[in-house]
């Protein structure tokens, strides 16, 4: 005959067997979850670690659910060795026997302290309800809820140290790394606007890794991991510092270049006001020579290298020193433009004052060549063309030179040859290209 009691018509024995069978593998999974829940890496972090905000809130309150979950783990267990123990008595349990087993393992057998941990503070004046009784499937219930709530507490903060910290870490490297380029390009803070953004992106990565360290939980957007899948660490910050940090990389990279471009380009205009002033010096030199040579035949004069010019080639070379070379490109735009300038004011000084020394080279050459046709056409022994032959070499290899009088010379000397007679039997043709000098 089966009793029915407060629960129910009482269990069969083989209804009480499956059902001890069955919280004998749900107390063993229980067990396996809470000392799992006890070695999790993220349990061992927050234990370790100094935590403020939410994060120091909810582990508070979540240690306080993992020592509850033990507690009523214990009850569970005593609960279950309670049922094993009376249906253990005899193979064949009694009516009574079944009875009380089924209040056992359906019942509200289980005394326990009422509610999470909170429960038992005193609240508006009133204290809370310090017990309360619940049956072993209730009982599992809760534990599952609040070791969910515990998980996610646990596995958001392991998230989110594993994905952000490292990740902070290697970017504050980099950032360390474009700070020492920029340094060495001379974008510092107060003087440039990217040395301003690192410095700034300096202390917020500071402040994010502090702030991930202490307060992991903040960093997780989405639900949590036990209600659904989606959740994740919040790397907005994180990401919006990257970004900054690599259009500091363009900028600085883009300095580089300008560095490097800067300093080939004032290597160049230096090497260009060198040649300048060689070929004014040179033209000077020239110039001297040719007073000491030419008479009666202007010279003009050959100025010195400008002043203003030389004043700004100081001024690059000040920038460079100070690696403002955002300063210094634009300056080297002009610099590079007079340079060449002066180059050619230079090449030009020159060949305006070695112009009488390229006269009198033609004249010596047109009467070399004027002289070699009075020998193909036998007039070298002839009185009037050797005459005037002598007074032009003389006049030609004298110092100093009358170019206009040895012009004149060279032109009679020429006249005499064209128009003396030619022996009997000699040449009578034109030395080939006589002309052209003449005709120059």
């Amino acid at each position: 005959m089966v009793v029915a009691g407060p629960t129910g018509p009482a269990l069969s024995r083989e209804e009480v067997d499956r059902a001890l069978a069955r919280l004998g593998a749900e107390h063993e999974a229980v067990e396996s979850t809470l000392l799992a829940l006890q070695d999790h890496a993220g349990r061992r972090l927050l234990e370790g670690a100094e935590l403020t905000g939410v994060t120091r809130s909810r582990w508070e309150s979540t240690e306080l659910l993992i020592t509850q979950l033990w507690v009523y783990f214990d009850a569970y267990t005593d609960a279950l060795e309670a049922a094993r123990e009376l249906r253990g008595r005899r193979r064949w349990p009694t009516s009574g026997e079944l009875s009380e087993l089924t209040d056992l393992l359906r019942g509200t057998a289980v005394t326990l302290p009422a509610g999470p941990p909170q429960a038992g503070m005193v609240t508006l004046g009133v204290a809370a309800r310090l017990s309360e009784r619940l049956s072993l499937t209730e009982l599992v219930e809760r534990m599952n809820s609040w070791y969910a709530q515990a998980l996610d507490v646990l596995v958001i903060a392991d998230a989110v140290w594993s994905a952000l910290p490292t990740r902070i870490d290697l970017l504050a490297a980099e950032l360390g790394r474009v700070r020492s380029l920029a340094h060495s390009v001379g974008v510092l803070p107060g003087e440039h606007p990217a040395g301003d953004d690192l410095e700034r992106l300096t202390m917020e990565l500071a402040a994010l890794r502090s702030e991930v360290i202490s307060d992991p939980l903040v960093f997780w957007t989405g639900a949590p991991p036990s209600s659904a899948p989606g959740g994740r660490p919040d790397t907005a910050r994180y990401d919006r510092a990257e970004r900054a940090l690599e259009d500091v990389r363009r900028e600085v990279e883009a300095v580089l270049d300008v560095r490097q471009d800067a300093e080939r380009r004032l290597m160049r205009v230096r090497d260009v006001l060198s040649r300048a002033d060689r070929t004014l010096g040179e033209a000077r030199r020239a110039r001297m020579e040719v007073l000491s040579k030419i008479a009666a035949y202007e010279v003009p004069v050959v100025s010195g290298p400008p002043t203003v010019l030389y004043e700004q080639l100081e001024t690059a070379g000040e920038y460079r020193r100070r690696a403002a070379w955002h300063r210094l490109s634009p300056l080297l735009e002009g610099l590079e433009r007079h340079a060449e300038e002066e180059l050619l004011r230079a090449r030009e000084s020159l060949t305006a004052v070695t112009a009488p020394l390229a006269v009198r080279a033609e004249l010596r050459g047109r009467l070399d060549a004027y002289k070699a046709k009075a020998a193909r056409l036998g007039l070298a022994e002839d009185g009037l063309v050797m005459e005037r032959y002598d007074v032009a070499r003389r006049m030609l290899w004298s110092a100093p030179c009358d170019l206009v009088a040895a012009e004149q010379a060279v032109l009679r000397y020429q006249r005499a040859v064209a128009g003396a007679p030619a022996p009997r039997g000699s040449a009578a043709s034109e030395p080939t290209g006589t002309g052209g000098t003449h005709d120059r």
